[in-house]
């Protein structure tokens, strides 16, 4: 089609082959479309696209993505709210008559198959947020190289004691089958990495080194829910073409990212503060420390 139509807080533009979603940035725009930026939705992705009436003179059309098709909302899984959610596109009601006539056309372009609550695609069809990421939460740090690792850094104000005898944790894609997220808006925000092969794990996510807690200003939806679906597309490995592919990083750049001194030192000095507490014991004290040495 290749026109464009500019709503409230987006702009959607219709091509031949694809829905490109562009979000504009402002005070008022939700943080998470600002995050976002963009989006690019291949047709085969949307299940429906429909129109209804908004709220005080609007009308909200809405394309309707496969279940399995994008990331972010499997991540979200029906958490967000309908004022941040990136497929709705709100215009004022005196032009319901071109957006009739925007959802007759992009409808026409849906694949087939496309039904709501249908077998959603065999890969994801929507790119992920790319590149390094990393955000604080309430008891730690957590960072996503993009590709390969999730690493989670304990802090010692937040963290109960069963992370911090476990040590700060790194977790290969290959061994991750899924990242559940709880969001931050309510009471007991998280988000877990689910390792492969099952396991016991602890029932609550602050006790449970695969996850990090979210709430009272950390790790919030415009930052967790994008870190949640990167590592997502990542562990399926399907993603689209501009999902970059996993390379190691040269053994010696590995190395000299692990030997920071002022890293290690501040470990080491946290770690001597739970011994002195009595968190740790003797033996897991010095067990720790000669660790953290070896790393320099």
């Amino acid at each position: 089609m290749g026109d464009v139509l500019a709503g409230i807080h987006a702009t959607w533009e219709f091509e031949s082959d694809a829905l490109l979603i562009r979000f504009e940035r402002g005070i008022r725009t939700p943080k998470l479309f600002q995050a976002l930026r963009e989006r690019r939705v291949p047709h085969e992705a949307l299940a429906s696209v429909t129109l209804t009436p908004g709220k005080r003179g609007t009308v909200v059309l809405h394309a309707v993505p496969r279940p399995g098709a994008d990331p972010l909302m499997e991540a979200a899984a029906g958490q967000l709210k309908d004022t941040c959610d990136p497929y709705r596109l709100v215009l004022p009601a005196d032009r319901e008559t071109l957006a009739e006539y925007y959802r007759d056309e992009l409808r026409a372009r849906l694949p087939a198959d496309a039904t709501v609550g249908g077998e959603g695609p065999d890969r994801f069809l929507v790119a992920p947020p790319q590149g390094p990421q990393s955000f604080k939460t309430y008891d730690g740090r957590a960072s996503f190289d993009g590709t390969s690792e999730v690493s989670f850094r304990w802090s010692w104000t937040g963290a109960s004691t069963e992370k911090w005898k476990a040590g700060d944790q790194t977790f290969s894609v290959r061994d991750l089958c899924g990242v559940e997220w709880r969001s931050p808006e309510g009471l007991d925000g998280y988000l877990r990495l689910v390792p492969r092969g099952g396991g016991p794990r602890a029932p609550q996510p602050d006790r449970d080194p695969a996850s990090v807690v979210l709430g009272l200003g950390y790790g919030p939806v415009h930052v967790s829910l994008p870190f949640a679906a990167a590592v997502l597309a990542a562990i399926r490995g399907r993603g689209t073409d501009r999902v970059p592919v996993p390379v190691a990083a040269p053994a010696g750049l590995r190395d000299m990212t692990n030997r920071d001194p002022g890293a290690v030192a501040e470990r080491i000095r946290h770690l001597g503060e739970l011994h002195q507490a009595g968190l740790v014991t003797d033996a897991e004290f010095s067990a720790k420390k000669a660790e953290l040495l070896a790393e320099l």
